[in-house]
Order: structure tokens, then sequence, then C-alpha cells
């Protein structure tokens, strides 16, 4: 009875670890330094995918923190009018409104102090 091999796919298996290390320097051509360091910048790109989420947030409240203080309003109280005055824009998009348009941005501040 034949018996099985693995060549086929151990030879798949490390080349597929070879290609995400190629660019790679030193010792990481190498196929065990190669899995390991490809493993772990699979790790990293994880947690950074999650990372940049939290970061542009941040990105966003301070745009919008700075455009609420040249219309003499800080953000808190910015958002907790946009809230009072039924006003649904996210962050990102009223970051983008106070970047692009600080007028149409002034506008929106207006409106949301007519209510509040």
């Amino acid at each position: 009875m034949t018996h099985a091999v693995t060549r086929v796919a151990r030879h798949h298996r490390k080349k597929t670890f070879r290609k995400q290390a190629s660019g790679y320097w030193g010792r990481r051509q190498n196929y065990r330094q190669a899995r390991e360091a490809v493993e772990r910048a699979w790790r990293y790109s994880w947690f950074h995918r999650r990372k940049k989420k939290r970061e542009f947030r941040r990105l966003w409240i301070t745009r919008l923190s700075a455009a609420a203080r040249l219309n003499g309003i800080t953000y808190s109280r910015l958002i907790c009018l946009l809230d009072k005055a039924g006003i649904v824009l996210n962050r990102k998009s009223l970051s983008e409104l106070a970047v692009r348009d600080p007028n149409a941005f002034a506008q929106v501040v207006a409106a949301a102090r007519k209510v509040g």
C-alpha cells in the first residue's frame, strides 16, 4: 500500500509564506523566520485595522472642536445642540463639512443654536 506524502502541500505552504515575505530583509527569507515575520505582520495588521478606526474618530473630533471654536462654541456643546435640534450628521461628515465648506458648517452651527 502506498503511503501519503506531503511534498506538494508543504511546498505550497512554504511558497505562500515566502511570497508574503518578499521584500523582507536578511534571515527573514529563511522559511522559519519568514513564517514568524509574516504571522506577526498579520497580527499587527489585525490590530491596526481596528486602531485606524479609533484614530480617525479622534481626528474628526479634533477638527470639529477647532471648527466649533472658530464659530464661538465648544465641541461638546455643539454635539449637544445638534442632538437637541435633531440634526443627524455623524462626526465624519461634520468634519468634512468643516474642512471643505466652512460657511455651510457655520450655517449648521447657527441652525443648532436656534433650537438650543
